[in-house]
């Protein structure tokens, strides 16, 4: 995977720098969207997002993506300095129509898991070495890491980024997604209150 361009992409909430990156192996493209001066001061406040195009596009109420990308932004613009590493692994990772016909099977009373195991997944399949190879071509080596997920705070330091803090992330929980919650926290590890 290689940097392979950067511009600047002006927001609601500011103006961010946005770095293209190439994955060779798998074909897709991911992004970095960084603010401030990120590779020197200190641990760098960071969020891995994982593609969702029905919460961070279409405003879908089934999940919680589309609020916890947009306060992620909002979180880094508040401080000045910041990045978002947005990759291309729709649906925990078994792409779009595959995370549609989940959507179906949650609709027959599966919950995400479960859905995601009836069509011969796993129940999460998505991969985060990759954020090493964007932090290290952004200069970055310490993150402060908003998540409530346990697999990235370990997936990262596993490759050599120390996460100095978790910084939690709950936004957007609704009556159309309370399940889809509960089941992350039961069944997946999520750190939610």
């Amino acid at each position: 995977m290689e940097l392979v361009v950067s511009s600047k992409l002006p927001t609601p909430w500011g103006e961010f720098a946005i770095h293209g990156f190439s994955d060779d192996s798998t074909g897709k493209e991911h992004v970095a969207l960084t603010m401030g001066n990120i590779s020197s001061g200190g641990p760098v406040l960071a969020r891995i997002h994982s593609e969702c195009l029905t919460g961070d596009a279409l405003f879908s109420m089934r999940c919680d993506c589309g609020a916890q990308l947009e306060s992620a932004l909002e979180a880094i613009a508040k401080e000045g300095r910041g990045v978002l590493m947005y990759l291309r692994q729709e649906g925990r990772g078994i792409g779009l129509l595959n995370k549609l016909k989940a959507y179906e099977l949650q609709d027959s009373g599966a919950d995400t898991v479960e859905a995601n195991e009836q069509l011969g997944f796993d129940a999460d399949q998505r991969e985060y070495g990759i954020c090493k190879i964007m932090l290290d071509s952004l200069g970055i080596s310490q993150v402060r890491l908003m998540t409530n997920n346990p697999r990235k705070v370990k997936a990262l330091e596993q490759c050599g980024i120390s996460v100095v803090e978790r910084v939690s992330i709950q936004e957007g929980r609704n009556p159309h997604n309370d399940k889809y919650l509960d089941t992350k926290a039961a069944k997946l590890g999520h750190m939610l209150d």
